[in-house]
């Protein structure tokens, strides 16, 4: 920007920034659809045996059916980011994937054991060896599961599982803006998205710099849409600071004769405002059920269903219809859903 007027409008951006209050961050709802978009990336990227491995002709399927018999029959209630998937390897085999991304920043001390208990789920269900695989997306380096263990009297269980800290890329920014895989500029924002929590106008350098990155990358328009979606979920910005950077975004690609994304980008902020108040709605109305059946309700209950995604709130008006309890929607969990 080199005009002095730019420079002016800049400077106020700058402090409508700092001023303006930023949404809460959201990472379960872009990491659900990140799994499906770029699940040969993210496997490349973080397990590249694994991925070598795979037949890739064959098109993995999700397995969302045959988890929700194992999440519904299983104890563990307080589940972020779950994929069951099948694929193929090259030697013609079928193998099950479990796909577990741990948001929460708090060391979970059941951690090992839920992901033991999925595994032992799904072979006595379906009779399938599962592929156990953790994305630990908190910000806790002293925190890292991989194993549980169980034993009495010389009877012992041990379950491993492959356990990816994304924390440990933290310090190779460098390397990940170079990259041109798309799941290093996935794990970048997700990376920034904790560092700069509570820092806006950091966030919307950042926010900037890693949309442009995307423009010189050389990925087909399908692929930056996608892209662009996560990131503007997980680097959340007020509605003023959003808009200076559609403006600024726009100004940077008439200079650099590039093909426009803004329009995305901007349409992209729209899906998410019309998802968030159909969450709202949902959230509303599920309260009203569960008061005017059991009346004054605990208030992790209401922050529960506040917090939740449409796919929670789903799930807990289908078993609304039939509940005597709050624990029969709920389950026994009472921390608040992230």
């Amino acid at each position: 920007m080199t005009t002095a007027a730019t420079s002016k409008d800049n400077g106020q951006a700058k402090r409508d920034i700092v001023e303006s209050t930023s949404p809460r961050d959201e990472y379960d709802t872009p990491w659900k659809e990140i799994i499906e978009e770029f699940l040969g990336e993210l496997l490349a990227f973080l397990l590249p045996e694994l991925y070598q491995s795979i037949d890739w002709s064959r098109t993995p399927e999700f397995l969302d059916q045959e988890l929700a018999r194992v999440l519904v029959d299983a104890t563990a209630t307080n589940r972020r980011v779950d994929k069951l998937i099948k694929v193929w390897l090259k030697d013609g085999t079928e193998r099950w994937l479990l796909l577990h991304i741990e948001v929460q920043g708090d060391k979970d001390p059941e951690f090992e054991e839920r992901m033991f208990q999925c595994y032992y789920r799904i072979y006595d269900l379906f009779r399938m060896m599962v592929v156990g695989v953790a994305l630990l997306a908190d910000m806790n380096d002293g925190w890292r599961p991989g194993e549980y263990r169980s034993g009495l009297f010389g009877s012992q269980i041990v379950y491993r599982f492959n356990a990816i800290k994304l924390l440990d890329y933290m310090d190779r920014e460098e390397e990940l803006k170079a990259s041109a895989s798309p799941f290093a500029t996935i794990l970048l924002a997700h990376l920034y998205a904790k560092k700069t929590k509570g820092h806006e106008e950091w966030r919307y350098q950042v926010k900037k710099e890693i949309i442009r990155g995307l423009y010189q990358k050389g990925f087909d328009h399908q692929k930056i849409r996608q892209l662009l979606r996560f990131i503007d979920w997980v680097l959340q910005l007020s509605k003023v600071a959003n808009q200076q950077l559609s403006r600024e975004l726009a100004e940077f690609e008439g200079e650099s004769k590039m093909p426009s994304y803004v329009t995305s980008f901007e349409q992209i902020g729209m899906e998410k405002g019309e998802q968030k108040g159909r969450q709202e709605e949902g959230s509303s109305i599920l309260l009203r059920q569960l008061r005017r059946r059991f009346q004054t309700l605990p208030g992790w209950v209401e922050q529960k269903v506040i917090d939740a995604n449409l796919e929670l709130l789903g799930e807990w008006a289908d078993r609304f219809v039939d509940a005597r309890s709050l624990e029969d929607i709920f389950g026994d969990d009472r921390q608040a859903a992230h």
